[in-house]
């Protein structure tokens, strides 16, 4: 299988099972339309009488040539190898935990996905008996697993923030006893942050997401306080301040566009002058019927704007300046591991969320949907039938993602976003998957300009795109 399609004025060629690129001239994209995994040696005279009156015979035929030697070499064409291993690591151990540590917030962001903070059921804090018991409950169920992530949410976590403190100072307290190591990330919208909030998150967190959609007016819009102020003011010295004590440990920008902010490569660039460099804003996922909505028509004009911003990084990047935008992270050297690309985040299998009430669900995107609780901290259930069935779900039992060519770095898409709209864990969002799979033209057409201008920072040139000139 292979996809190729033109962007940015080049001529590009996935092949999709051996994941190599290739960056073509004029008369080999033209010869692919008439390949497939059937190539042979010589080539067919129907390809040659079909393009002899664009370009000359020899040059067809040399050039045919010379993509038979990138199939004969398993990078054009290549045999899917990965369906084998649809079905291993079915008992996978639990490596991840999303710890609901708040479900109240001091926001009301109108798109928020979590009922604006109390996800539906009430507002309140997780107490701390609940938090230790989430610690105990990852490290008796992570097998070998030596690092572990865990995530603290909300609703607002900072709302609870001592609870946090004394969570991590826990699972301090036993990881060397069972050889484990946390990795702790803190996802905040920064209006309670201080300085002392800001010295322990950067001296605790290996990972800081901190809530921003971009332009005062674009957040101040939807991210609100319940006097229905907007919250911008308040927190961008805030994370500026935070994020210049960070030193070598992550953080980024995590903001949402919707139908209101379609030109959001504006807000990136805001992001940037504000001195960020690690930046993410991701399409609003809700309901069509919303105003903010971004519907399936409205794509055209989010595609554009997608171009836009690789098209802004190229020439950042060109010019020395250097920001690094989430979803065009694109590793075309080594990439993730098989079972990653088959299944994606883990949700359900290798990751869980925790409620304040001890209830375990498959991620913090199915918090509330009774029918999707795994058990309870409290009372010592876990339903590993159902964590069997998350880690089958893979893009090989997707009916709409096995043929793709964007599904082992997709990896089959969100499943709380697949149950939610459309009904089934299986069934991809059509949304955003067409979303998806424009941010992956777009990080593999970013690479094949850097790796041209000899960008060795972005891509090691030769190692991860070929030419065929």
């Amino acid at each position: 299988m292979i996809h190729k399609y033109k962007l940015g004025g080049y001529n590009i060629c996935l092949d999709v099972h051996s994941g190599a690129v290739h960056v073509l001239d004029d008369i080999a994209y033209d010869i692919l339309d008439f390949c497939d995994e059937s190539m042979t040696e010589k080539c067919p005279e129907e390809i040659v009488s079909g393009l002899v009156g664009k370009y000359d015979r020899d040059e067809i035929e040399e050039t045919y040539s010379d993509l038979y030697s990138l199939k004969e070499n398993g990078q054009l064409f290549s045999p899917d190898d990965y369906e084998q291993f649809s079905d291993m690591m079915t008992k996978a151990p639990i490596k991840s935990m999303c710890i609901n540590i708040s479900h109240d917030c001091n926001l009301r962001c109108e798109y928020c996905f979590a009922a604006k903070g109390d996800f539906g059921q009430g507002r309140c804090l997780m107490s701390l008996e609940t938090a230790k018991k989430a610690i105990d409950f990852i490290i008796a169920n992570s097998g070998t697993r030596h690092n572990l992530e865990v995530d603290f949410f909300g609703g607002e976590p900072l709302m609870n923030f001592e609870v946090v403190k004394q969570t991590i100072e826990y699972a301090r307290s036993i990881e060397k006893k069972y050889n484990k190591n946390f990795r702790f990330t803190i996802t905040t919208n920064g209006l309670l942050l201080d300085d002392e909030k800001t010295e322990y998150i950067n001296r605790e967190m290996n990972n800081a997401v901190l809530s921003l959609d971009g332009r005062k007016e674009v957040n101040d819009r939807l991210r609100i306080t319940p006097n229905g102020k907007g919250c911008y003011d308040i927190i961008v010295p805030k994370y500026q301040k935070l994020v210049a004590g960070r030193g070598d440990k992550d953080y980024y920008i995590r903001g949402t566009f919707t139908k209101y902010n379609l030109d959001f490569t504006e807000d990136v660039l805001h992001f940037k002058e504000l001195g960020f460099d690690q930046l993410s804003i991701e399409p609003v996922v809700s309901d069509p019927n919303l105003d903010y909505s971004i519907k399936y028509e409205d794509l055209p004009r989010v595609f554009e704007e997608y171009e836009r911003l690789a098209q802004t990084i190229i020439e950042s990047r060109k010019k020395g300046e250097y920001f690094n935008f989430f979803h065009f992270m694109i590793d075309l050297n080594q990439g993730p591991c098989a079972i990653k690309r088959l299944r994606g985040c883990g949700c359900g299998n290798e990751y869980v969320a925790v409620t304040p009430q001890g209830d375990i669900y498959p991620c913090h995107q199915f918090v509330g949907h009774e029918e999707y609780r795994m058990g309870n901290l409290h009372d010592g259930t876990f339903n590993t039938d159902m964590k069997l069935e998350f880690a089958k779900a893979n893009v090989y039992s997707k009916d709409n993602c096995k043929n793709c060519w964007a599904k082992f770095y997709c990896s089959g898409g969100c499943n709380a976003n697949n149950y939610q709209y459309e009904g089934d864990i299986r069934k991809s969002h059509k949304t955003s998957c067409e979303l998806e799979k424009k941010r992956l033209e777009c990080a593999i057409m970013i690479k094949a300009a850097l790796a041209e201008s000899g960008d060795e920072t972005q891509c090691d040139g030769e190692d991860c795109i070929s030419s065929c000139i």
